[in-house]
């Protein structure tokens, strides 16, 4: 298991964890990020991410990005 800063960009990965606090997870989970789903990064840009998460594209931070575990 590693971040999902870490994950090599278009490859898909699947979800493992979302860490941080009950907010953050509950923002995280509203977006799609749920553990058991694919998630494929499309581009980085300044170290924040561009991602595919069930069949929508969603740019998040690096601080947001380094607590979902893939």
């Amino acid at each position: 298991m590693m971040p999902l800063t870490l994950a090599d960009a278009g490859k898909p990965n699947i979800i493992h964890k979302v860490g941080g606090s009950a907010e953050t997870k509950k923002h995280l989970e509203d977006l799609g990020f749920v553990a058991g789903s694919e998630i494929t990064i499309l581009n980085t840009i300044n170290g924040n991410l561009i991602v595919k998460v069930k069949e929508s594209r969603v740019a998040i931070s690096k601080e947001m990005a380094q607590k979902i575990m893939v």
